[in-house]
């Protein structure tokens, strides 16, 4: 008789592959080769295993969704007892499933395990072409089967859909479990091939296979063959016993693998929980080689690894080959131009525009990027004006005019000292200290700036009511009756829509609309909330149940997408709302200003010393929001993989602080909301998930194209006026609101403030919530609030001359909290360790002090 069960399908990675596929599956890399890779796939008659279990539902024609698998302790004993007692074959030299099965035969034979008259029955059985299960109806079914069974095999294992879901060069594994009536006993093997060898149309889909397990028995055990096989693949998607599989040497080593998966078990007792419940995937899974990276050698430190594509040296430029990479640029350059007009207006204002003009503005702006870009330790960072140099020019401005002082000349003699001084700071590795920039720090100042961002967008738009008045006088019949006619002598000779074509020069205007003016502001919110939702909406594509896994290009150009769309339903309506104003002309806009700016001239001599007092100041800014933007780009939980250069960074910065001195243009420094919607953009995700699995972090695409992309399309923007005055100031406002909640919702401080007004039984299960006490995180979350109002107070005030030496408090106040909150306390809620890593950890401590047995 034939196995009612056959067929069933484990992939898994090839261990010459791990290295290269582990990235692409999401797996972290490992040193070294490991020999147990990670299992991505089990699919049979009853079940499919791709990580998580899917069963065939009633009629047979569709999965049901993915789930955790709950297996019975009896079922793994059983399995534990079959690799005990049956056949072992370890690195078998065999070609075709025929020669495996003659050997497994022969094997047991010899051994007095089988009877040599079923020889024939049993191969008769293991050698049977398999029907494997589709989600098709059943007539078609059985059409195509029998047309692969006529036209061989081969096409129907290419066209199935489970081979998308796989890397190209996996391979597979196949377990047999069924009933025959012609066996007294079971018959057992566990084959690991030498070499994975294709085994035609026993697998459902084209990949070498390298391991077999083969279960045939009487019809007395027909359901514990069943959970026995389900237990076979279970066991085989742990990635622990995939490497005692690889690795093993004996029977013994295969039992104590098993050993191992029961130490893991967490076991329910029965009637506390229904075994038929399906279990969801959970959102984030533990590192898979977090259990024996113990016993791994490590990698020797600073040795140079060989790249495995051509020009991989060139990977600073050569990573940038993705189309993500070219979204990224436009959104960024949209960005980096909006930023450029937003507060280059800002700065002309609050100094008599005795800046440059907004073209040499462009310019400025494009040269010290793209010269940061090329050359400093981390590319990613995106210089811009800032709102806190922004504050520090206006007071700047205001004092000199107070006393006299030529404000040019004045910042020139700054801006020298500020490069020396860091210089300075370079010479001396002053940037070591950011290790006392913890997540306190930094989650101020950002939150400091994204606040800024969202003010300032809010802000410019509720300043367009000054330029383009609601009018409140309307009335309900003004909307609902719309009409406008051409009177004359009484009688109606032309109503509204020819009017504006023919006129109405022979009578006069009569109707409740003839004096309508569109509501500009009101359709300036629409665009600025519009392009707002809209990005936000796309982006959250990636991670929809509702849309398939070629969506995630949608979301990868989600802003560029929302700008095009509402600047095309700006262009439809016609209407008159703030453009996009991009200067031609080269010229300064001040006309007591040259070029350049000279040294020695209005001011006396001792002003050249006397700025190094201000320019102290300056150097705790820019130290500051350079300093604490590097630290939150170079965060662990983005992966980044080439280093940080801080020195080299500020070094940078440093020496364009000379050349936007001289030449009267902004101080340009980190600007942290754009960089980190420029690191956002670049975030790299698996694409090869298993069904129910969130798409795997990878790292980010580290290299210097999209940054220097950016500030040389922001260079030649003077050119493209006529096709960027299309672009509605409002659409670009909104892309500023998403950067800044964006950037406040990568932070941990958001989630605590939402604590404050959550209920305990709704909180979610944050790591800290396990080891903190709830009253000593609010504790810790209501200083962080009470530090960010007071820097916004004094950036707002005009006490906001001592705003950067606020900044550099924020490291003593967290020094001096270690009075209020123990260490156990300040190392959950403090550390910068992201939420999935500290799970891991937490694990890993469980562990060790439990001890363990190792495989490595």
């Amino acid at each position: 008789m034939l196995p009612r069960s056959s067929g069933e399908v484990h992939l898994i990675l090839s261990p010459g592959l791990e290295q290269a596929l582990r990235t692409a599956r999401g797996f972290p890399l490992l040193d070294t080769p490991s020999p147990g890779p990670p299992a991505l796939c089990i699919k049979g008659g009853q079940g499919l295993w791709i990580k998580f279990e899917e069963k065939v539902e009633d009629g047979g024609e569709r999965w049901s969704k993915p789930h955790i698998t709950a297996l019975s302790l009896h079922s793994l004993f059983e399995l534990r007892t079959c690799i005990k007692k049956g056949t072992v074959l370890l690195d078998l030299d065999a070609h075709s499933l025929k020669q495996i099965v003659e050997k497994v035969i022969a094997t047991q034979i010899d051994a007095h395990a089988l009877r040599p008259e079923v020889r024939k029955k049993l191969m008769s059985v293991l050698l049977c072409t398999p029907q494997h299960h589709t989600t098709k109806s059943q007539l078609r079914r059985v059409a195509e089967l029998g047309a692969a069974c006529c036209r061989g095999s081969v096409s129907f294992q290419l066209k199935n859909q489970f081979q998308k879901k796989i890397p190209a060069e996996a391979e597979v594994s196949n377990i047999l479990v069924g009933e025959v009536d012609f066996l007294e006993k079971p018959f057992i093997a566990f084959i690991r091939l030498q070499e994975a060898v294709g085994l035609g149309a026993l697998t459902e889909v084209a990949f070498p296979s390298r391991f077999l397990f083969i279960l045939l028995g009487p019809r007395a055990k027909v359901k514990a063959y069943h959970e026995i096989g389900r237990a076979v693949a279970t066991v085989l998607t742990d990635e622990l016993f995939q490497r005692v599989a690889c690795q093993a040497q004996d029977r013994e080593d295969l039992i104590a693998g098993i050993d191992e998966f029961l130490d893991e078990l967490t076991v329910l007792p029965p009637g506390k929980w229904d075994p038929t419940t399906r279990i969801p995937p959970p959102k984030c899974l533990p590192s898979p080689h977090k259990r024996y990276q113990r016993g791994r050698m490590q990698q020797p430190s600073g040795a140079l690894l060989l790249k495995s594509r051509v020009f991989g040296g060139l990977g600073d430029f050569y990573d940038a080959l993705n189309i993500q990479c070219f979204s990224a640029i436009l959104y960024i350059y949209l960005a980096t131009v909006t930023n450029a007009i937003t507060f280059g207006g800002m700065l002309g204002d609050a100094t008599d525009n005795m800046q440059v003009c907004a073209s040499l503005r462009f310019l400025g702006t494009a040269i010290a990027g793209a010269v940061f870009c090329l050359f400093a330790g981390q590319p990613l960072t995106i210089l811009s004006s800032t709102g806190p140099v922004l504050v520090f020019e206006r007071l700047l401005f205001s004092f000199s005019k107070d006393y006299s002082l030529d404000y040019l000349e004045f910042r020139f003699w700054i801006g020298l000292w500020v490069a020396f001084f860091g210089l300075i700071l370079v010479a001396t590795e002053a940037s070591y200290l950011v290790q006392y920039f913890t997540r306190f720090t930094e989650e101020g100042f950002c939150a400091l700036i994204s606040f800024i961002f969202i003010y300032d967008a809010v802000k410019k738009m509720l300043s367009l009511a000054d330029s383009f008045p609601v009018n409140w006088d309307y009335k309900i019949n003004d909307v609902t009756l719309y009409g406008c006619i051409c009177n004359s002598s009484g009688t109606e000779n032309a109503k509204w829509p020819p009017l504006i074509e023919l006129g109405c020069s022979l009578g006069h205007l009569v109707g409740n609309s003839c004096n309508y003016v569109p509501d500009i502001t009101f359709m300036a919110f629409i665009l600025f909330l519009g392009t707002f939702l809209c990005s936000m909406t796309l982006k959250s594509f990636k991670t929809s149940r509702y849309f398939p896994t070629a969506v995630s290009l949608v979301s990868d150009f989600s802003i560029i997408l929302a700008i095009l769309i509402f600047c095309g339903i700006d262009a439809i309506l016609g209407l008159e709302t703030p453009k996009l104003i991009v200067p031609s002309e080269f010229k300064p806009t001040n006309s007591q200003r040259g070029w350049v700016v000279f040294p020695l001239g209005v001011n006396p001599w001792w002003v050249c010393l006397l700025s190094a007092v201000p320019a102290v100041l300056v150097i705790i800014l820019i130290f500051m929001d350079q300093q604490i933007t590097a630290v939150i780009l170079n965060r662990k939980e983005y992966r980044l993989q080439k280093g940080a250069g801080f020195h080299l960074d500020l070094f940078c910065v440093s020496l364009l602080m000379i050349l936007t001195s001289v030449t009267g243009l902004p101080w340009y420094v980190s600007a942290t909301v754009i960089s980190l919607a420029h690191m956002d953009s670049l975030k790299k995700e698996s694409t090869t998930s298993a069904p129910g699995e969130q798409p795997k972090f990878l790292g980010i695409r580290e290299q210097r194209l999209t940054g220097l992309a950016v500030f040389i399309l922001t260079g030649v923007s003077v050119f493209l006026a006529p096709v960027l005055k299309y672009i509605p100031m409002p659409v670009l406002y909104g892309v500023f609101l998403y950067m800044g909640v964006a950037a406040l919702n990568s932070i941990q401080f958001m989630d605590r403030i939402q604590l404050l007004l959550m209920p305990a039984k709704h909180q979610p299960d944050f790591m800290y919530l396990r080891h903190v006490p709830l009253r000593r995180v609010h504790l810790f979350t209501l200083i962080q609030m009470l530090c960010l109002a007071a820097l916004w107070i004094l950036k707002s005030t005009v006490a906001a001359i001592i705003f950067p030496v606020m900044l550099l408090a924020l490291v003593g106040i967290r020094k001096a909290m270690e009075c209020i909150f123990s260490q156990q306390d300040l190392s959950w809620l403090d550390d910068i360790m992201p939420e999935k890593d500290r799970k891991e950890e937490e694990e890993k401590l469980t562990e060790h002090l439990r001890g363990g047995r190792d495989f490595g």
